[in-house]
Protein backbone atom coordinates (compact mmCIF):
# COMPACT_ATOMS: atom_id res chain seq x y z
CA UNK A 1 0.00 0.00 0.00
CA UNK A 2 3.10 2.48 0.50
CA UNK A 3 3.26 3.74 -3.17
CA UNK A 4 6.18 6.10 -3.99
CA UNK A 5 5.08 9.31 -2.86
CA UNK A 6 5.98 12.86 -3.13
CA UNK A 7 4.06 15.74 -1.42
CA UNK A 8 5.09 18.27 -4.43
CA UNK A 9 3.74 18.98 -7.42
CA UNK A 10 7.30 19.12 -9.23
CA UNK A 11 6.16 18.27 -12.67
CA UNK A 12 7.53 14.80 -12.79
CA UNK A 13 6.46 11.40 -13.64
CA UNK A 14 4.60 10.01 -11.16
CA UNK A 15 3.62 6.13 -10.89
CA UNK A 16 0.15 4.97 -10.71
CA UNK A 17 -1.41 4.84 -7.33
CA UNK A 18 -2.02 1.45 -6.23
CA UNK A 19 -5.89 0.22 -6.20
CA UNK A 20 -5.59 -0.75 -1.97
CA UNK A 21 -4.02 3.21 -1.47
CA UNK A 22 -7.19 4.72 -3.43
CA UNK A 23 -9.68 2.88 -1.27
CA UNK A 24 -8.18 3.53 1.61
CA UNK A 25 -8.34 7.23 0.66
CA UNK A 26 -12.13 6.51 -0.49
CA UNK A 27 -12.81 5.23 2.76
CA UNK A 28 -11.32 7.76 4.96
CA UNK A 29 -12.64 10.43 2.91
CA UNK A 30 -16.43 9.21 3.21
CA UNK A 31 -16.02 8.54 6.82
CA UNK A 32 -14.94 11.57 7.73
CA UNK A 33 -17.79 13.27 6.18
CA UNK A 34 -20.27 10.95 7.30
CA UNK A 35 -19.70 12.32 10.80
CA UNK A 36 -21.56 15.29 10.09
CA UNK A 37 -24.41 13.86 8.22
CA UNK A 38 -25.31 10.76 11.15
CA UNK A 39 -28.03 13.62 12.50
CA UNK A 40 -29.82 14.11 9.59
CA UNK A 41 -32.43 11.00 10.04
CA UNK A 42 -32.27 11.51 13.64
CA UNK A 43 -33.65 14.78 13.38
CA UNK A 44 -37.04 13.97 14.78
CA UNK A 45 -35.21 11.77 17.43
CA UNK A 46 -33.64 13.88 18.75
CA UNK A 47 -35.76 16.98 18.77
CA UNK A 48 -38.06 14.24 20.91
CA UNK A 49 -35.42 12.76 23.06
CA UNK A 50 -34.22 16.89 23.99
CA UNK A 51 -37.93 18.11 24.09
CA UNK A 52 -37.10 20.40 21.32
CA UNK A 53 -39.38 21.88 18.32
CA UNK A 54 -38.24 20.26 14.66
CA UNK A 55 -36.91 23.60 13.92
CA UNK A 56 -34.61 24.05 17.05
CA UNK A 57 -33.79 19.88 16.26
CA UNK A 58 -32.87 20.46 12.73
CA UNK A 59 -30.05 23.41 13.43
CA UNK A 60 -28.01 20.12 15.13
CA UNK A 61 -27.63 19.83 11.11
CA UNK A 62 -26.64 23.53 10.40
CA UNK A 63 -24.12 23.35 13.85
CA UNK A 64 -22.16 20.77 12.42
CA UNK A 65 -21.61 22.90 9.12
CA UNK A 66 -21.36 25.68 10.74
CA UNK A 67 -18.08 23.73 12.42
CA UNK A 68 -17.41 22.33 8.61
CA UNK A 69 -17.40 25.28 6.61
CA UNK A 70 -14.92 27.06 9.38
CA UNK A 71 -12.52 24.26 9.21
CA UNK A 72 -12.75 24.50 5.70
CA UNK A 73 -11.43 28.40 5.85
CA UNK A 74 -8.95 27.55 8.78
CA UNK A 75 -7.53 24.09 8.49
CA UNK A 76 -8.10 22.82 4.77
CA UNK A 77 -5.51 24.86 3.23
CA UNK A 78 -2.39 23.70 5.93
CA UNK A 79 -2.38 20.70 3.64
CA UNK A 80 0.00 22.49 1.35
CA UNK A 81 2.20 22.77 4.32
CA UNK A 82 1.82 20.22 6.70
CA UNK A 83 2.90 16.58 6.50
CA UNK A 84 -0.44 15.41 5.33
CA UNK A 85 -0.39 11.90 6.28
CA UNK A 86 0.19 13.09 10.38
CA UNK A 87 -2.40 16.28 9.71
CA UNK A 88 -4.89 13.69 8.98
CA UNK A 89 -4.83 10.98 11.84
CA UNK A 90 -4.25 14.10 14.16
CA UNK A 91 -8.45 15.05 12.94
CA UNK A 92 -9.46 11.73 12.88
CA UNK A 93 -8.58 11.55 16.53
CA UNK A 94 -9.54 15.04 17.48
CA UNK A 95 -12.88 14.01 15.63
CA UNK A 96 -13.57 10.65 17.90
CA UNK A 97 -13.07 12.82 21.06
CA UNK A 98 -15.74 14.79 19.67
CA UNK A 99 -18.36 12.70 18.79
CA UNK A 100 -18.07 11.44 21.81
CA UNK A 101 -18.97 14.53 23.57
CA UNK A 102 -21.84 14.59 21.29
CA UNK A 103 -23.06 11.20 22.42
CA UNK A 104 -22.88 12.17 26.35
CA UNK A 105 -24.85 15.76 25.29
CA UNK A 106 -27.69 16.05 27.76
CA UNK A 107 -29.60 18.50 26.05
CA UNK A 108 -29.18 20.60 23.19
CA UNK A 109 -26.84 23.51 24.07
CA UNK A 110 -24.07 20.99 24.24
CA UNK A 111 -24.81 18.98 21.02
CA UNK A 112 -24.78 21.87 19.44
CA UNK A 113 -21.01 22.88 20.60
CA UNK A 114 -20.23 18.87 19.74
CA UNK A 115 -21.66 18.66 16.41
CA UNK A 116 -19.98 21.97 15.66
CA UNK A 117 -16.96 20.70 17.24
CA UNK A 118 -17.14 17.33 14.80
CA UNK A 119 -18.14 19.34 11.74
CA UNK A 120 -14.51 21.12 12.17
CA UNK A 121 -12.76 17.64 12.55
CA UNK A 122 -14.33 16.41 9.63
CA UNK A 123 -12.56 18.89 7.00
CA UNK A 124 -10.30 16.33 7.42
CA UNK A 125 -12.18 14.84 4.13
CA UNK A 126 -11.22 17.87 2.40
CA UNK A 127 -7.42 17.35 3.11
CA UNK A 128 -7.64 13.97 1.56
CA UNK A 129 -9.13 14.68 -1.68
CA UNK A 130 -6.19 17.43 -2.65
CA UNK A 131 -3.91 14.81 -1.23
CA UNK A 132 -5.15 12.03 -3.68
CA UNK A 133 -4.83 14.48 -6.68
CA UNK A 134 -1.41 15.56 -5.95
CA UNK A 135 -0.37 11.88 -5.57
CA UNK A 136 -2.26 10.89 -8.91
CA UNK A 137 -0.20 10.56 -12.28
CA UNK A 138 -1.66 12.81 -14.63
CA UNK A 139 -3.65 10.44 -16.57
CA UNK A 140 -5.34 9.15 -13.50
CA UNK A 141 -6.37 12.14 -11.52
CA UNK A 142 -9.51 12.73 -12.69
CA UNK A 143 -10.41 8.96 -12.15
CA UNK A 144 -8.96 9.02 -8.56
CA UNK A 145 -10.54 12.23 -7.37
CA UNK A 146 -14.02 10.89 -9.08
CA UNK A 147 -12.84 7.29 -7.31
CA UNK A 148 -12.32 9.32 -3.95
CA UNK A 149 -15.35 11.48 -4.16
CA UNK A 150 -17.47 8.30 -4.41
CA UNK A 151 -16.27 7.34 -1.34
CA UNK A 152 -17.24 10.73 0.08
CA UNK A 153 -20.65 10.55 -1.20
CA UNK A 154 -21.32 6.62 -0.02
CA UNK A 155 -19.83 7.75 3.57
CA UNK A 156 -22.76 10.56 3.29
CA UNK A 157 -25.38 8.14 1.84
CA UNK A 158 -24.95 5.16 4.33
CA UNK A 159 -24.07 7.52 6.89
CA UNK A 160 -28.04 8.14 6.85
CA UNK A 161 -28.94 4.16 6.93
CA UNK A 162 -26.53 3.33 9.79
CA UNK A 163 -28.00 5.84 11.83
CA UNK A 164 -31.17 5.06 11.12
CA UNK A 165 -30.87 1.24 12.00
CA UNK A 166 -28.53 1.90 15.15
CA UNK A 167 -31.09 4.65 16.37
CA UNK A 168 -34.12 1.81 15.97
CA UNK A 169 -32.12 -0.59 17.36
CA UNK A 170 -30.45 1.08 20.22
CA UNK A 171 -30.66 4.78 20.05
CA UNK A 172 -29.73 8.46 19.16
CA UNK A 173 -26.67 8.46 21.43
CA UNK A 174 -24.99 5.08 19.78
CA UNK A 175 -24.59 6.08 16.73
CA UNK A 176 -22.07 8.82 17.64
CA UNK A 177 -20.47 6.38 19.36
CA UNK A 178 -20.13 3.95 16.51
CA UNK A 179 -18.92 7.06 14.65
CA UNK A 180 -15.58 7.44 17.04
CA UNK A 181 -14.60 4.12 16.73
CA UNK A 182 -14.47 4.51 13.26
CA UNK A 183 -12.90 7.49 13.51
CA UNK A 184 -9.84 5.57 15.54
CA UNK A 185 -9.55 2.73 13.29
CA UNK A 186 -8.77 4.68 10.85
CA UNK A 187 -6.46 7.45 12.19
CA UNK A 188 -4.31 4.30 13.25
CA UNK A 189 -4.90 2.44 9.92
CA UNK A 190 -3.60 5.90 8.26
CA UNK A 191 -0.21 5.90 9.88
CA UNK A 192 0.64 2.45 9.78
CA UNK A 193 -0.24 2.24 5.90
CA UNK A 194 0.84 5.30 4.37
CA UNK A 195 4.37 7.15 4.14
CA UNK A 196 4.98 10.38 5.57
CA UNK A 197 2.77 12.96 2.75
CA UNK A 198 5.48 16.41 2.36
CA UNK A 199 4.13 19.63 1.93
CA UNK A 200 3.79 21.22 -1.47
CA UNK A 201 5.07 24.72 -0.20
CA UNK A 202 7.00 26.78 2.65
CA UNK A 203 4.34 29.45 2.96
CA UNK A 204 3.41 31.11 6.62
CA UNK A 205 0.13 30.40 7.33
CA UNK A 206 -1.13 33.77 7.62
CA UNK A 207 0.34 34.54 4.08
CA UNK A 208 -1.22 31.12 3.01
CA UNK A 209 -4.70 32.02 4.34
CA UNK A 210 -4.26 35.41 2.26
CA UNK A 211 -3.28 33.46 -0.64
CA UNK A 212 -7.13 31.74 -0.92
CA UNK A 213 -8.61 35.45 -1.12
CA UNK A 214 -5.90 35.81 -3.68
CA UNK A 215 -7.10 33.54 -5.95
CA UNK A 216 -10.27 34.13 -5.47
CA UNK A 217 -9.71 37.62 -6.03
CA UNK A 218 -8.19 36.72 -9.79
CA UNK A 219 -9.52 33.57 -10.64
CA UNK A 220 -12.80 33.78 -12.75
CA UNK A 221 -12.61 30.34 -13.13
CA UNK A 222 -12.86 29.43 -9.18
CA UNK A 223 -15.29 32.49 -8.26
CA UNK A 224 -18.05 30.81 -10.64
CA UNK A 225 -17.35 27.03 -9.59
CA UNK A 226 -17.55 28.36 -5.89
CA UNK A 227 -20.95 29.89 -7.05
CA UNK A 228 -21.84 26.37 -8.60
CA UNK A 229 -20.97 24.61 -5.32
CA UNK A 230 -22.79 26.84 -3.10
CA UNK A 231 -26.04 26.00 -5.34
CA UNK A 232 -25.31 22.21 -5.81
CA UNK A 233 -24.61 21.83 -1.91
CA UNK A 234 -27.68 23.61 -0.95
CA UNK A 235 -29.79 21.98 -2.95
CA UNK A 236 -28.44 18.35 -1.62
CA UNK A 237 -28.86 20.07 2.56
CA UNK A 238 -32.42 20.88 1.37
CA UNK A 239 -33.40 17.61 0.00
CA UNK A 240 -32.09 15.95 2.81
CA UNK A 241 -33.14 17.92 6.04
CA UNK A 242 -36.62 18.18 4.69
CA UNK A 243 -37.19 14.50 3.31
CA UNK A 244 -36.24 13.69 7.49
CA UNK A 245 -39.79 15.56 8.04
CA UNK A 246 -41.29 14.44 5.29
CA UNK A 247 -40.68 10.54 6.00
CA UNK A 248 -41.45 11.02 9.71
CA UNK A 249 -44.66 12.69 9.12
CA UNK A 250 -48.47 11.52 8.27
CA UNK A 251 -47.96 10.75 5.16
CA UNK A 252 -45.19 8.06 5.11
CA UNK A 253 -44.82 7.32 9.15
CA UNK A 254 -41.27 5.79 9.03
CA UNK A 255 -39.24 5.64 11.83
CA UNK A 256 -35.51 6.07 12.14
CA UNK A 257 -34.66 2.68 10.37
CA UNK A 258 -37.09 3.60 7.39
CA UNK A 259 -35.54 7.27 6.88
CA UNK A 260 -31.84 6.09 7.02
CA UNK A 261 -32.53 3.09 4.41
CA UNK A 262 -33.38 6.32 1.66
CA UNK A 263 -29.97 7.06 1.61
CA UNK A 264 -29.32 3.79 -0.52
CA UNK A 265 -30.71 5.80 -3.25
CA UNK A 266 -28.12 8.39 -3.29
CA UNK A 267 -25.36 6.28 -3.24
CA UNK A 268 -26.13 5.82 -7.37
CA UNK A 269 -24.49 9.26 -7.45
CA UNK A 270 -20.95 7.38 -6.71
CA UNK A 271 -21.17 5.56 -9.69
CA UNK A 272 -21.18 9.24 -11.34
CA UNK A 273 -18.39 10.49 -9.38
CA UNK A 274 -16.47 8.03 -11.16
CA UNK A 275 -17.97 8.25 -14.93
CA UNK A 276 -17.51 11.83 -14.34
CA UNK A 277 -13.92 11.72 -13.85
CA UNK A 278 -13.06 9.66 -16.73
CA UNK A 279 -15.01 11.87 -18.86
CA UNK A 280 -12.79 14.98 -17.17
CA UNK A 281 -9.80 13.10 -17.79
CA UNK A 282 -10.76 13.36 -21.74
CA UNK A 283 -11.25 16.96 -21.86
CA UNK A 284 -15.60 17.08 -21.16
CA UNK A 285 -15.52 18.58 -17.60
CA UNK A 286 -17.80 21.22 -18.94
CA UNK A 287 -20.18 19.16 -20.73
CA UNK A 288 -20.70 16.94 -17.45
CA UNK A 289 -21.60 20.49 -15.78
CA UNK A 290 -23.94 21.56 -18.16
CA UNK A 291 -25.72 18.26 -17.98
CA UNK A 292 -25.16 18.08 -14.11
CA UNK A 293 -27.16 21.72 -13.84
CA UNK A 294 -29.96 20.01 -16.18
CA UNK A 295 -30.13 17.40 -14.27
CA UNK A 296 -30.35 19.37 -10.79
CA UNK A 297 -32.89 21.86 -11.62
CA UNK A 298 -35.29 18.79 -13.29
CA UNK A 299 -35.19 16.58 -9.78
CA UNK A 300 -36.59 19.67 -8.02
CA UNK A 301 -40.04 18.77 -10.58
CA UNK A 302 -40.12 14.74 -9.63
CA UNK A 303 -39.58 15.51 -5.70
CA UNK A 304 -42.16 17.62 -5.05
CA UNK A 305 -44.16 14.66 -6.42
CA UNK A 306 -43.08 12.93 -3.43
CA UNK A 307 -45.35 15.42 -1.29
CA UNK A 308 -48.61 13.28 -2.78
CA UNK A 309 -47.74 10.29 -0.62
CA UNK A 310 -48.66 6.72 -1.39
CA UNK A 311 -46.84 4.62 -3.67
CA UNK A 312 -46.59 7.19 -5.83
CA UNK A 313 -44.88 9.45 -3.94
CA UNK A 314 -42.50 6.97 -3.04
CA UNK A 315 -41.49 6.32 -6.40
CA UNK A 316 -41.34 10.02 -6.98
CA UNK A 317 -39.22 10.48 -3.67
CA UNK A 318 -36.28 7.90 -4.77
CA UNK A 319 -36.07 9.13 -8.30
CA UNK A 320 -35.76 12.48 -7.40
CA UNK A 321 -32.98 11.29 -4.64
CA UNK A 322 -30.81 9.83 -7.59
CA UNK A 323 -31.28 12.43 -10.03
CA UNK A 324 -30.20 15.10 -7.36
CA UNK A 325 -27.45 12.96 -5.74
CA UNK A 326 -26.19 12.11 -9.72
CA UNK A 327 -26.02 15.86 -10.97
CA UNK A 328 -24.65 17.47 -7.14
CA UNK A 329 -21.71 14.31 -7.60
CA UNK A 330 -21.26 15.11 -11.40
CA UNK A 331 -20.90 19.03 -10.56
CA UNK A 332 -18.56 18.68 -8.10
CA UNK A 333 -16.00 16.01 -10.01
CA UNK A 334 -16.66 18.58 -12.86
CA UNK A 335 -15.17 21.96 -10.48
CA UNK A 336 -12.52 19.74 -8.94
CA UNK A 337 -11.05 18.66 -12.15
CA UNK A 338 -11.08 22.31 -13.41
CA UNK A 339 -9.84 24.08 -10.80
CA UNK A 340 -6.78 20.91 -9.90
CA UNK A 341 -5.98 21.46 -13.47
CA UNK A 342 -6.05 25.17 -13.13
CA UNK A 343 -3.81 25.79 -10.01
CA UNK A 344 -2.01 22.51 -9.39
CA UNK A 345 0.69 23.96 -7.00
CA UNK A 346 -2.60 25.12 -4.66
CA UNK A 347 -4.79 22.55 -4.72
CA UNK A 348 -5.55 22.41 -1.21
CA UNK A 349 -6.16 26.40 -0.98
CA UNK A 350 -8.78 25.86 -4.08
CA UNK A 351 -10.52 22.95 -1.99
CA UNK A 352 -10.61 25.97 0.73
CA UNK A 353 -12.28 28.30 -1.66
CA UNK A 354 -14.34 25.92 -3.20
CA UNK A 355 -15.71 23.70 -0.20
CA UNK A 356 -16.14 26.93 2.25
CA UNK A 357 -18.71 28.29 -0.81
CA UNK A 358 -20.56 24.84 -0.97
CA UNK A 359 -21.10 24.54 3.01
CA UNK A 360 -21.95 28.32 3.07
CA UNK A 361 -24.70 27.56 0.93
CA UNK A 362 -25.25 24.58 2.79
CA UNK A 363 -25.83 26.05 6.33
CA UNK A 364 -27.77 29.14 4.39
CA UNK A 365 -29.82 26.21 2.81
CA UNK A 366 -30.06 23.94 6.16
CA UNK A 367 -31.22 26.85 8.26
CA UNK A 368 -34.16 27.78 5.30
CA UNK A 369 -35.72 24.07 4.69
CA UNK A 370 -35.62 23.89 8.82
CA UNK A 371 -37.38 27.23 9.32
CA UNK A 372 -40.03 27.11 6.39
CA UNK A 373 -40.72 23.44 6.31
CA UNK A 374 -42.90 23.73 9.51
CA UNK A 375 -44.77 26.35 7.65
CA UNK A 376 -44.71 25.80 3.86
CA UNK A 377 -43.98 22.29 3.90
CA UNK A 378 -42.82 19.99 1.19
CA UNK A 379 -44.25 22.18 -1.92
CA UNK A 380 -42.43 24.88 -0.48
CA UNK A 381 -39.08 24.05 0.15
CA UNK A 382 -39.01 21.65 -3.37
CA UNK A 383 -39.85 25.29 -4.70
CA UNK A 384 -37.01 26.94 -2.67
CA UNK A 385 -34.67 23.73 -3.98
CA UNK A 386 -35.85 24.73 -7.95
CA UNK A 387 -35.06 28.40 -7.21
CA UNK A 388 -31.50 27.90 -6.35
CA UNK A 389 -30.69 25.30 -8.99
CA UNK A 390 -31.86 28.01 -11.29
CA UNK A 391 -29.35 30.40 -9.81
CA UNK A 392 -26.94 27.94 -11.05
CA UNK A 393 -28.24 27.56 -14.50
CA UNK A 394 -27.89 31.60 -14.36
CA UNK A 395 -23.95 30.97 -13.48
CA UNK A 396 -23.35 28.43 -15.84
CA UNK A 397 -24.95 30.59 -18.83
CA UNK A 398 -22.31 33.28 -17.78
CA UNK A 399 -19.59 31.14 -18.33
CA UNK A 400 -20.58 29.21 -21.33
CA UNK A 401 -21.00 33.26 -22.74
CA UNK A 402 -17.63 34.22 -21.81
CA UNK A 403 -15.26 31.43 -20.91
CA UNK A 404 -13.15 31.34 -17.98
CA UNK A 405 -9.14 30.53 -18.75
CA UNK A 406 -8.33 26.51 -18.20
CA UNK A 407 -4.34 26.29 -18.83
CA UNK A 408 -2.31 25.88 -15.81
CA UNK A 409 -1.23 28.66 -14.01
CA UNK A 410 2.54 28.34 -13.46
CA UNK A 411 3.97 28.05 -9.47
CA UNK A 412 4.93 31.18 -8.03
CA UNK A 413 7.46 30.21 -6.14
CA UNK A 414 8.81 28.44 -9.55
CA UNK A 415 8.76 31.97 -10.85
CA UNK A 416 10.72 33.07 -8.23
CA UNK A 417 13.20 30.28 -8.21
CA UNK A 418 13.41 31.18 -12.18
CA UNK A 419 14.34 35.23 -11.55
CA UNK A 420 16.57 33.75 -9.00
CA UNK A 421 18.53 31.90 -11.96
CA UNK A 422 18.22 35.26 -14.10
CA UNK A 423 19.58 37.28 -11.45
CA UNK A 424 22.67 34.79 -10.10
CA UNK A 425 24.36 32.73 -12.91
CA UNK A 426 23.19 33.61 -15.76
CA UNK A 427 23.31 37.11 -15.47
CA UNK A 428 26.71 36.72 -15.16
CA UNK A 429 27.69 34.18 -17.90
CA UNK A 430 25.46 36.08 -20.55
CA UNK A 431 23.08 32.80 -21.01
CA UNK A 432 19.76 33.21 -21.97
CA UNK A 433 16.61 33.31 -19.33
CA UNK A 434 13.28 33.52 -20.48
CA UNK A 435 11.03 35.48 -17.92
CA UNK A 436 8.47 33.99 -16.04
CA UNK A 437 5.65 35.11 -17.88
CA UNK A 438 6.78 33.55 -20.80
CA UNK A 439 6.16 30.43 -19.09
CA UNK A 440 3.10 31.10 -17.03
CA UNK A 441 1.26 29.11 -19.57
CA UNK A 442 3.49 26.39 -20.81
Amino acid sequence: MNDPQSGADDGGVRPSLSRATVLLLAVTCGAAVANIYYAQPLLPVISRALGVSEGAGGLVVTASQIGYAVSLALLVPLGDVRERRRLVSVLLGLSAVALLGAAASPSLGPLYAAVGLVGVTSAVAQIVVPMAASLAADHERGSVVGTVMSGLLVGIMLARTAAGVLAQFGNWRLVFVFAAFVMVVLAVTLRLALRPVPPSETTPYPQLLRSVLTLVRTESLLRRRMGLAAVGMGGFTILWTASSFLLAGPRYGYGPAGIGLFGLAGVVGAAAAVVAGRFADRGHGRQVATWGLVLLTGSWGVLALAGTGGPGGLVALIAGIMALNLAQQALLISHQSALYRRVPHARSRVTTALMVSAFAGSTVSSALASALYPRVGWAGVCALGAAIALIGVGIWVLELRRPSPFEPLADPSAAVDARAVCDGPAATTGRACAHPKETAHA
